[in-house]
């Protein structure tokens, strides 16, 4: 630890405080449990009546709190109050912690308490108390030690890591826009058939479709192939990367395989995959190469006949009716059968060809964003333990972060 940097106990940089929402100030509030925070932030904002709340909806918050569930620390439901938040409403089951701001700063504090190496404290410390859940309490953890640099220190730290966040959030919102401007054209051309109205249409299994078009069953235009199941014994902690359902929503620890497989089994960035198990439909990995677990399959389009975008496109649009025809008591599942059979409609080869050109460079900037935020990230992990403990400073990394930032 550098010489200039004190350490506290946590019970003398910050309290939990407990303030009491008054329920008089509106019939409709935001009500915010355990659930609904995730890495930092507010899952979402959706007003409801304030006299159907569960027991546990009674603590205010306000900006500048830092809210930290007691279960589970390892889930990682913790969020930073940003914002006005006169009319939220938080569960019992949260920390509303509050920091001496003489001595440090709140977002400096909250990457301290979020570090990998201090929620596996948490947990710990949860497991080994008794009850139903393993769940901590302010007064349980009150006496663990942080060590922290000088006051502008901090902020500087605190600046560094915030600009990461927020470029990898720029980019989390120029994907949904891109997405979105994608879609549009997708269903423009192919669902309102908005660019052929001029020409004949003829009837067919899925409705009128433009004259000269056909219905294929998508084993006519792409390949389905199984991923591959493994034991949990098989998993490493190095090899080649496995992408499993949970991964594909950001979540999950990533698991790896050294096991030689056929080339089928890999996918590369910009490869076609599908999710038909609990996290349902179409994506484009953006990753290194990976192998994808039997939850999954990849998707071989044959760029002959059909675009992979334009796969892409249907099957996201069609997701929700694919999964109200799957099967599984606790899980809806598909088979790959039902699947080869879904019936699509298939373009002229040359409007497939002219649509791909079109929606290319929507999908090249989509892919550029995640890979950039994957290097981001990266770059955010490997900092964050360096520069919350004092092994790199600020003036050595400014220099090096100007050139992603």
């Amino acid at each position: 630890m550098p010489e200039n940097w004190k350490t506290y106990k946590l019970e003398e940089i910050s309290r939990n405080v407990s303030r009491r929402f008054d329920f008089s100030k509106g019939s409709e509030v935001v009500f915010i449990n355990t659930g609904d925070v995730l890495e930092g932030k507010f899952l979402h904002s959706d007003l409801r009546s304030s006299e159907k709340l569960p027991g546990q909806a009674k603590k205010a918050i306000k900006k500048g709190d830092i809210l930290f569930s007691e279960i589970r620390p390892k889930n990682k439901r913790y969020a930073y109050v940003d914002f006005s938040s006169e009319n939220y409403v938080v569960s019992t089951k949260f920390m509303v912690i509050e920091t001496e701001d003489f001595l440090v700063d709140r977002r400096f504090f909250l990457q301290l308490l979020t570090s990998n190496e201090r929620l596996n404290e948490l947990q710990t410390i949860a497991e080994g108390r008794s009850g139903t859940f393993p769940q901590i309490t302010f007064d349980a953890i009150g006496d663990i030690e942080f060590h922290l640099p000088p006051l502008q220190e901090q902020k500087s730290i605190a600046s560094i890591l915030s600009a990461l966040d927020d470029k990898i959030e720029l980019n989390l919102q120029m994907n949904k826009t891109l997405e979105e401007m994608a879609m549009a054209l997708y269903k423009h051309w192919f669902v309102n058939f908005g660019p052929f109205q001029d020409g004949e249409f003829v009837d067919s299994e899925l409705g009128e479709i433009p004259k000269g078009w056909e219905l294929v069953e998508l084993k006519e235009v792409c390949r389905v192939i199984n991923g591959r199941a493994y034991k949990n014994e098989e998993f490493l902690n190095e090899g080649t990367p496995i992408i499993r359902i949970q991964n594909l929503k950001g979540a999950g620890k990533t698991v790896y395989s050294n096991l030689e497989l056929p080339e089928n089994k890999y996918v590369d960035s910009g490869d076609l995959i599908y999710a038909w198990s609990a996290t349902f439909g179409p994506y484009i990995w953006a990753g290194p190469k990976s192998i994808y677990h039997y939850h999954i399959w990849k998707l071989e389009v044959d760029s002959s006949k059909m675009s992979k975008f334009y796969m892409f496109h249907h099957l996201d649009r069609i997701s929700t009716q694919l999964k109200e025809h799957g099967t599984g008591s606790i899980f809806t599942h598909l088979t790959k059968g039902s699947m080869e059979k879904q019936k699509m409609i298939l373009p002229k080869q040359e409007i497939i060809s002219d649509f791909h050109k079109k929606i290319s460079p929507y999908h090249k900037l989509i892919l550029r964003n995640k890979d950039q935020n994957q290097t981001l990230t990266q770059i955010r992990n490997t900092l964050l333990p360096k520069l919350i403990s004092g092994e790199v400073r600020v003036k050595d990394v400014e220099k090096t972060l100007s050139a992603v930032l």
